[in-house]
């Protein structure tokens, strides 16, 4: 089972500041917004993933999974949004994934390596900042649900460290890895002035 193989999520080099947390308690209705995009988005990841490496038959098993479960989490944050009135509409990213994006090398197969592990780099942050949500939200049914979707983000960061263990040499993965982890941290050193999952 791959589940048995994930790693412990320790390999973000910054902790989330405290700045983030009062932004996002402050602004719930804006981060649950947020939140149905970034799921949206995830599932989108995941299937162009798909489209783009149709051969690598587990990759493409994984990621049939996670793109699943990416669409009943955008499914489930919508339903929130029905619950506190507030109309679906487009928002302005933060740099934060255009900032990830920009260090994919064209060339494969590095391509391919950066992609998972950006991929997974963005889901352990997730993981991370819905704990927060959870630990600090001061509705409780809504810091329940946060609670409930760490376990996801977890598994999903397993499932694309796994991968890339699967598809590269492990000396490689871990050392671009903890090149992206350190350009993960710095794009989120400096907090956006409006509120995002990934602010």
């Amino acid at each position: 089972m791959l589940s048995s193989q994930l790693p412990t999520i320790n390999i973000l080099k910054q902790p989330t500041s405290a700045n983030w947390v009062e932004q996002a308690i402050s602004n719930l209705d804006t981060i649950l917004l947020d939140h149905a995009q970034c799921e949206r988005k995830a599932a989108g990841v995941a299937l162009n993933l798909i489209f783009r490496y149709p051969s690598n038959a587990r990759m493409v098993r994984e990621l049939t999974k996670i793109a699943r479960e990416e669409l009943e989490h955008f499914e489930q944050v919508n339903q929130w949004l029905e619950r506190r009135n507030i109309p679906m509409r487009p928002l302005t990213p933060p740099p934060y994934g255009a900032g990830l994006k920009a260090q994919i090398r064209p060339q494969e197969s590095d391509r391919f390596l950066d992609s998972l592990l950006v991929s997974g780099l963005i889901e352990a942050r997730s993981h991370e900042r819905l704990g927060l949500l959870a630990t600090h939200c001061p509705e409780p049914e809504l810091a329940r649900f946060y609670a409930g979707l760490m376990a996801s983000e977890a598994r999903h960061f397993g499932t694309y460290w796994v991968l890339a263990d699967t598809y590269f040499d492990r000396e490689i993965v871990k050392h671009r890895l903890d090149e992206l982890a350190v350009i993960e941290s710095e794009l989120l050193a400096n907090l956006h002035p409006e509120p995002r999952i990934h602010s």
